[in-house]
């Protein structure tokens, strides 16, 4: 973006739940903006993405909670503007539909802030749209309200004409914000001569993949809303629209539906796997417990440059090895035939992929995917007297493999590319993990196994949590380590990729159906 004196502020809706819902405007605005100001209701999708230099401010509201009232909020906005900084004040759902937006723009212009309102899906047409209810329909609803069932914290009651909306008919109406105070509505509503057998729908975290939706009628709802233990967020849908969900739902119709499960891998390398798994049902909790930032060793690629033998090796022990060796080679070299003159080995399938992906063909894989069984392999299978290999690494590689192959006469030259930390998570993510606890923990190496378990020393809630989550391994190495933190490895990928984790999930519940508890 442009820099200006005074920085420019986006309110923009990002969804209601699916991270794909956001417009495209929104999503480019997020990665290119100085500062992100965001609600608890935001897809974590969307967040852990977000490059690390974009400062990000939680403000988000539960249970009638503020972590900033919205008078701080609108302050926090125009401080950051004035700073120069380009502002996204990230709202779920649509930032003008019972969203403050129309407040928060009114204090922006007031304080000479320039704007923009940038429209997103709205909970009222999505969590029906996914539930396969249609809130207009030719035949039954030629009307759509969207009301909201919050009280106002200066009235009493809500303002809604309950009475005259209850004699509204051939349309649907679209409660938002009325879990806490849906048994006063109905009474109301039914007061007024609403049909008690009208059908209603209830749809709680509607477009996340643990959406439930309960049907009732008019008459049975706050019973219903009791028993199944609605919270919010919810929307209520009334209308004859809400008889077609059995005949038009679909997004309930999925293998995995409903079964969370928590990423621990870097969000750069985890996005398709986000995506697999949400197209199964899953609800992806993106936890990524480690960075890895860019390394450059000069002396090391200095090696590289003066390397004059025919026997030449290129090792990759990760993905990140692959995708930073990529990257600083086209920058230091630029010409990829350079590489033509090494034999490339990749640890397991994900590496030999990333591979794949840059043009490179591994010729040689080992058959289990650790750093020992590479090296020992390599030495039963090749001639290394007089190799010279470059073992491309990041900073917290051991020297397994340069003994063994250093054993068989190479000369092993390390090249480290990456260094790995542990991640800092956002604010409001440990509460939103307590909140809304993974069935599944997936651990894609032991990097992420281990930094997860210092993340979480000084908190015994979300241990407790974990303890308890089914612990899926991408292979043996990270399964080593997930067992000396004293846990339990149920799942380990027969193919060590996360297409292999997908598979073991599917083989599992195939066996073990999934079911949600209210």
């Amino acid at each position: 973006m442009t820099k200006n004196k005074t920085g420019k502020v986006y309110l923009v809706g990002a969804g209601p739940g699916d991270p794909d819902l956001i417009t495209l405007k929104g999503k480019s605005l997020l990665q290119s903006c100085d500062a992100v100001v965001y609600d608890n209701l935001i897809p974590l999708e969307l967040l852990v993405a977000l490059p690390e230099e974009t400062e990000k401010y939680y403000v988000g509201k539960k249970a009638g909670r503020h972590t900033l009232p919205q008078e701080e909020i609108n302050v926090l906005m125009v401080k950051l503007a004035r700073e120069g900084k380009d502002v996204v004040r990230l709202k779920g759902g649509d930032p003008i539909v019972f969203g403050r937006g129309g407040e928060e723009a009114e204090f922006l212009r007031e304080n000479d802030i320039k704007y923009e309102i940038v429209p997103g899906v709205t909970a009222g047409v999505a969590g029906p749209a996914y539930s396969g209810i249609p809130v207009t329909e030719r035949n039954q609803s030629s009307f759509v309200m969207f009301l909201t069932g919050h009280k106002a914290d200066e009235k009493e009651l809500t303002s809604v004409p309950w009475e005259w909306v209850a004699r509204a008919e051939n349309g649907t109406l679209v409660v938002y914000m009325g879990v806490n105070e849906i048994e006063e509505i109905t009474a109301r509503l039914l007061k007024a001569g609403m049909a008690p057998d009208m059908p209603v729908a209830v749809i709680e975290r509607g477009t996340f993949p643990t959406q439930r939706t309960i049907i009732a009628n008019v008459k049975q709802l706050p019973e219903k809303v009791k028993d199944a233990n609605i919270n919010p967020p919810a929307i209520f849908v009334f209308g004859k629209v809400v008889n077609l969900h059995q005949t038009l739902k679909w997004f309930e119709d999925r293998p995995l539906f409903g079964l969370r499960v928590m990423v621990t891998r870097p969000a750069r390398q985890a996005e398709d796997f986000y995506k697999k798994l949400r197209q199964l049902g899953v609800e992806p909790l993106p936890y990524p417990t480690i960075i890895t930032n860019e390394f450059v060793d000069y002396a090391g690629w200095d090696n590289f440059q003066k390397i004059n033998t025919d026997a030449l090796w290129l090792v990759f022990t990760s993905e990140n090895g692959v995708h930073f060796f990529m990257k600083q080679h086209r920058e230091r070299i630029g010409d990829i035939r350079r590489l033509g003159a090494f034999k490339i080995a990749a640890v397991g399938e994900g590496t030999s992929k990333e591979l794949a992906a840059h043009g490179l063909t591994a010729d040689f894989i080992p058959s289990e995917a650790t750093v020992a069984c590479l090296a020992g392999e390599m030495t039963a299978k090749f001639n290394l007297k007089q190799a010279v290999i470059m073992r491309v690494q990041g900073n917290l590689a051991d020297d397994t493999a340069e003994k063994i192959l250093a054993a068989a006469g190479a000369t092993v030259r390390p090249l480290t590319v990456y260094e790995t930390a542990d991640a800092v998570w956002l604010e409001g993510l440990k509460e939103k993990l307590v909140a809304y606890p993974p069935d599944v923990v997936v651990f894609t190496s032991g990097s992420t196994v281990k930094s997860l378990c210092r993340i979480l020393s000084e908190d015994t809630d979300c241990k407790k949590l974990i303890e308890k989550c089914k612990k899926v391994s991408i292979g043996p190495s990270t399964s080593q380590v997930i067992r000396s933190y004293g846990m339990e490895v149920t799942l380990e990928a027969v193919t060590h990729t996360v297409d292999g984790i997908i598979d073991e999930l599917l083989k599992y519940y195939e066996k073990n159906p999934f079911t949600r508890e209210k």
